[in-house]
């Protein structure tokens, strides 16, 4: 079963294997030499094709070649990460998941595909307990990614002009009653809308989180070879990003734990 469910857009900073997306574009890409080189669609649509057929390196391949291009979808990234879970690929599947909840964070499917492909990591990690306004808060942050709360804060402040123009210049007392009192609940709504975008983009630039790719790393106490040994962790595991630097970045774990990694055996989402 295939899907029409959204536009590439240029990049910036059981399970349903079966069940791929399609998405319509409307972006070419330059010419070179007179030649016309193939659009992210094609290369989505040949990506899908080869996937249909079990052929999930080459899928892979066009897939990651919309990437390399410029754009990306979370459908790119949910049909990515179907294709490496096809080949037991535990590290890139869970990535490409993570990557497409990141473009959608309310889609249950990918959701629940994440989990499965979660259910292979090795590492058993007991996040740490939080308090319901924290619950609460974090349920509320992730119903819109940063795109979607700035999405709804321009429409909600649009009816709120609109409404209130309604209001202003209408003669009519019921109306001016009640454009008055939508105008100012979009008013409320929308700047509500606006610190949650605001709450979201700090959000992202404060939680900094990787996946690990490497079969198995030792998580050091100190950024060196000869630093000891604290824990170990397998690829999959994902990680918050403390600090980093050339060779070596500072992580910590859903229940708590901090170490040091060698930062190649880390892909930052």
């Amino acid at each position: 079963m295939i899907k029409n469910i959204e536009f590439f857009r240029p990049k910036t900073s059981g399970i349903s294997l079966d069940r791929i997306r399609i998405l319509p574009v409307f972006v070419m890409l330059l010419t070179l030499f007179g030649l016309q080189a193939q659009t992210p669609e094609q290369l989505f649509e040949t990506g899908n094709s080869q996937y249909a057929q079990n052929n999930y390196e080459e899928a892979i391949k066009n897939y990651e070649k919309v990437l390399d291009a410029g754009y990306e979808s979370a459908a790119v990234y949910y049909n990515l990460g179907n294709a490496n879970y096809k080949l037991n690929r535990i590290a890139p599947s869970i990535y490409n998941y993570e990557k497409a909840l990141q473009l959608k964070p309310n889609d249950q499917e990918i959701k629940n595909n994440l989990e499965f492909a979660q259910n292979m990591t090795v590492d058993a990690i007991t996040p740490l307990p939080q308090n319901t306004f924290k619950k609460w808060y974090r349920a509320v942050l992730g119903l819109f990614s940063l795109n979607g709360w700035a999405i709804l804060t321009v429409v909600l402040l649009g009816v709120f002009t609109l409404c209130f123009l309604v209001y202003y210049f209408s003669t009519s007392t019921s109306l001016k009653r009640g454009f008055f009192t939508v105008s100012f609940l979009a008013l409320g709504l929308g700047l509500l809308s606006l610190t949650m975008a605001f709450q979201a983009q700090a959000d992202a630039q404060n939680r900094n989180f990787a996946i690990v790719f490497s079969p198995e790393a030792e998580i050091k106490n100190a950024p060196n070879l000869a630093g000891e040994s604290s824990f170990v962790l397998h690829e999959g595991t994902k990680v918050r990003v403390l600090e980093q630097d050339v060779n070596w970045a500072r992580i910590q774990l859903a229940d708590g734990k901090e170490g040091w990694i060698p930062a190649s055996d880390l892909k930052i989402l």
